[in-house]
């Protein structure tokens, strides 16, 4: 069961983010049927009882079918936004950098993620070269990747 929940306010969601980098690219995901078009981490909803390590690493492999290891601690992400249907959000995600490994770089762009083809994809974006598209969290874009450790970000829409 996953950590979220809804209250007379909106909806609450627990998640984790893996963050996947070969140089300056990272492994992001992409769903088509989406209003807004926009990439997003790797990652999902933590399961009730399930530790953030565990959570973080079975979503990896369900949207990429490579078993990783966690490299580290990256950040803590609150976000607050409003939904295409105008359902609030409180959100908290946990994110972990993933080591890379061989699996992880080969991963080609379009790669389907358990939902199969038409629901959800993966695409590496260059950071270096990302104008244009938009990328969640912000992070991601604003931040050095290279030198992030154990940082606290809160995004309000």
């Amino acid at each position: 069961m996953d950590c979220t929940f809804v209250t007379d306010l909106g909806k609450f969601n627990y998640r984790v983010g893996a963050i996947i980098k070969d140089g300056s690219r990272v492994l992001m995901a992409k769903n088509p049927e989406e209003k807004r078009e926009f990439y997003y981490s790797v990652g999902g909803r933590v399961h009730f009882g399930e530790s953030l390590e565990d959570a973080v690493l079975r979503e990896v492999k369900e949207e990429t079918n490579v078993e990783c290891e966690i490299d580290r601690i990256a950040c803590l992400h609150e976000n607050f936004f409003t939904d295409d249907d105008g359902i609030p959000f409180h959100e908290i995600s946990v994110f972990f950098f993933i080591k890379p490994c061989e699996a992880l770089r080969n991963i080609k762009n379009g790669h389907n993620t358990e939902g199969g083809p038409g629901y959800e994809y993966l695409e590496w974006i260059d950071l270096d070269n990302c104008q244009g598209k938009t990328i969640y969290p912000d992070f991601y874009t604003t931040e050095d990747l290279d030198t992030l450790t154990a940082g606290h970000f809160v995004t309000k829409e």
